[in-house]
């Protein structure tokens, strides 16, 4: 599988850095093989163009959310400090990676309509982990029983985006980890209100 090659991911990690640094519309493929160390011609055998690589960079990076939020639903927790987890890892996988969250929160945004369908379809495994905790929550009696999943995935994963995107516009001058128990109560009280 593509997904396993160094090549790929040098060539993914490369697309995220050259997109941070000179925006999508003027990050040519020519730059991202040469930040990754590869011929032009090498890109082409793991991507069918830049808009491939764009999907592929937020695939892989969202497997990195996902995964860590279906560690979160095995663990032994209430359904609040699952969510809490939650907050406090998407804060911190992107404080720690700012190029990334230079792509998530705008690069992203600023594309075809084609390619944000494409990005939704890959934003549902994480969306569906969400709805799993939050039912999880209902189940437990932590959350009231009428909570209707579907705004409340919206208002946490809108929250969640929001606060990110503030903070890259801000140019990232605070700590974006400090907000997650800030998040998280707001969160928390608009849910059980």
């Amino acid at each position: 599988m593509k997904r396993e090659k160094p090549k790929y991911k040098k060539i993914v990690d490369a697309a995220v850095s050259i997109i941070a640094q000179n925006g999508y519309h003027q990050a040519q493929v020519s730059k991202i093989a040469k930040e990754a160390g590869v011929a032009d011609g090498t890109i082409y055998l793991y991507f069918k163009n830049k808009e491939d690589i764009l999907i592929s960079v937020f695939q892989e990076k969202m497997a990195v959310f996902a995964d860590y939020v279906k560690e979160i639903l095995e663990m032994d927790l209430p359904a609040s400090d699952k969510l809490y987890k939650m907050i406090e890892n998407h804060f911190k996988v992107l404080h720690d990676d700012r190029n990334l969250a230079i792509v998530t929160q705008l690069e992203l945004r600023q594309s075809s309509k084609e390619l944000r369908f494409r990005i939704n379809e890959v934003l549902k495994e994480y969306l569906t982990l969400l709805d799993a905790l939050l039912r999880e929550g209902i189940d437990s009696g932590e959350f009231p029983a009428d909570l209707d999943i579907r705004l409340a995935r919206q208002m946490v994963f809108g929250t969640i985006d929001e606060t990110t995107t503030s903070w890259v516009m801000n140019d990232q001058k605070y700590d974006l980890v400090e907000l997650a128990p800030r998040v998280h109560k707001l969160l928390l009280s608009g849910m059980k209100g």
